[in-house]
């Protein structure tokens, strides 16, 4: 099975074949100023306590961190920018094929967005997923897990060109939004593996994740 990482490096590789070099410059340096924000370094790390919190699925049912900690133990989360992302949908098929592994080794799988329920029903029934995937609408859970960041101006009207709407995925006019990233997080509910990029071209390997949760 090609890594998760191979396709990623793929996408990436077909998009800047297609787009202008003066937006590839644009959108370079929009990556390389959120990283030198200091935002991957203030997020939480490995030993933090995981904020609990409560947020509801695609289909309203709301899903609460400590209560699937403990009916079923170790929990994966990860967190991504929206299903207009064509690299969070990589991110978000490449979980669901290893779904059954993870399972099998005890964990669940938990993806966050920012968007509006309808979108995450829109992205549960176009990959057919079988894990929750939660709205945290105004991104109060990511901001507790400091993930959260404002999209840069210069990338607003790139991202209306290439028809990508976040006021209208996400239900406000903030431009929030997550820095990609993944927790796995333990019965007692503390994080043992931490994956946070500025980087939304680079996701965690979901084999390195399940490998953390085999070493639990």
């Amino acid at each position: 099975m090609t890594t998760l990482s191979a396709q990623l490096k793929e996408k990436q590789n077909g998009f800047m074949q297609q787009v202008p070099q003066e937006t590839a410059e644009v959108m370079a340096k929009a990556t390389t100023d959120l990283d030198a924000s200091g935002i991957v370094d203030n997020s939480l790390k490995v030993g933090d306590k995981a904020p609990d919190f409560e947020l509801p699925d695609a289909t309203g049912k709301v899903v609460k961190l400590s209560t699937l900690l403990l009916e079923n133990g170790p929990i994966v989360v990860t967190f991504y920018r929206g299903q207009w992302c064509p690299y969070c949908n990589l991110e978000i098929r490449a979980f669901q094929q290893l779904l059954p592994e993870f399972h099998q080794a005890g964990a669940q799988v938990v993806a966050i967005s920012p968007e509006l329920p309808s979108n995450a029903l829109s992205i549960t029934e176009k990959h057919e997923l079988a894990f929750p995937v939660l709205s945290d609408v105004g991104n109060t859970v990511a901001r507790d897990y400091g993930l959260v960041f404002s999209l840069a101006e210069s990338l607003r009207p790139l991202y209306n060109g290439f028809g990508i709407d976040i006021p209208a995925s996400n239900g406000d006019e903030s431009f929030e939004l997550p820095v990609p990233a993944t927790y796995v997080i333990d019965s007692a509910g503390t994080i043992r593996y931490a994956y946070a990029n500025a980087d939304y071209t680079l996701r965690a390997e979901p084999a390195d994740v399940l490998a953390a949760v085999n070493a639990l």
